[in-house]
């Protein structure tokens, strides 16, 4: 009974060392990254070949409210030659050792993380983290960190607006209406189609000009007939005159 019990022990240790996480190894507590150098990563890797995609994310935050700040590189946690990573630290703000880096992957429902450690633009210029306890009361101080370039995002919906502003504009003129001038839609930068709109639409404006041209010939047939007939009339009074004579 007890030989078959402590084999059920030390399969489940087995099992338990076999199924092994990646291990972070560095940064921690101490360390101090320079903004736009090299911010360097290392671990332990995974040796089942479990963690072949595993996702690095720079966080801020106390333990229990992570807060994700960015995914900086995905890499294998499996493969023993490649286990470290380095990319340029991004800018932050306060230059405090309350940020660190989780890392995870999508084969495995666990995820490990590293010490918290300081990013900032001189080694002099440190803050101290904004909390010295965890919400449980723990001792391990933490704040909230975030990019300074975190607004990259606003910027670029901004420059991209006044094209979509102006796509909105022309699109509620649409076709200028019959009374607008072509001195006025010319202004107005239009595709062709609905520059050809616009000409047509505009078109009945030189209506009148043409319906007086019609109107004045007409007048003149008018005229021409009455000027036959008067001569007419009076081409009769003469010879009926003169046959009286």
């Amino acid at each position: 009974m007890f030989a078959a019990l402590a084999l059920i022990i030390l399969v489940s240790a087995t099992a338990v060392f076999v199924h092994a996480d990646p291990d972070p190894t560095s940064p921690g507590p101490g360390d101090v990254f320079i903004e736009g150098q090299a911010c360097s990563i290392n671990w332990n890797p995974d040796t089942t070949g479990v963690w072949k995609t595993m996702i690095i994310q720079l966080k801020t935050g106390d333990n229990f409210d992570m807060v994700n700040l960015t995914t900086v590189g995905t890499v294998d946690g499996t493969d023993p030659t490649k286990a470290s990573f380095s990319y340029p630290c991004p800018q932050v703000t306060p230059h405090s050792p309350i940020y660190f880096y989780q890392f995870s992957s999508p084969a495995s429902t666990n995820s490990v993380w590293t010490g918290r450690f300081t990013i900032t633009d001189t080694s002099t210029d440190i803050v101290p983290p904004a909390q010295s306890t965890q919400p449980d009361g723990e001792a391990i101080p933490w704040g909230t960190g975030q990019l300074l370039n975190s607004n990259s995002a606003s910027n670029s919906t901004l420059i991209t607006t006044p094209t979509s502003s102006m796509s909105a504009s022309i699109s509620a003129l649409g076709a200028p209406n019959a009374t607008s001038s072509v001195s006025n839609t010319s202004n107005i930068p239009v595709s062709p189609s609905a520059s050809i709109s616009a000409t047509m639409t505009a078109s009945p404006t030189s209506t009148p000009s043409t319906g007086a041209q019609a109107t004045g010939g007409g007048l003149g047939l008018a005229a021409q007939t009455i000027g036959w007939k008067t001569a007419l009339t009076l081409g009769v009074s003469a010879l009926g005159f003169a046959l009286i004579l």
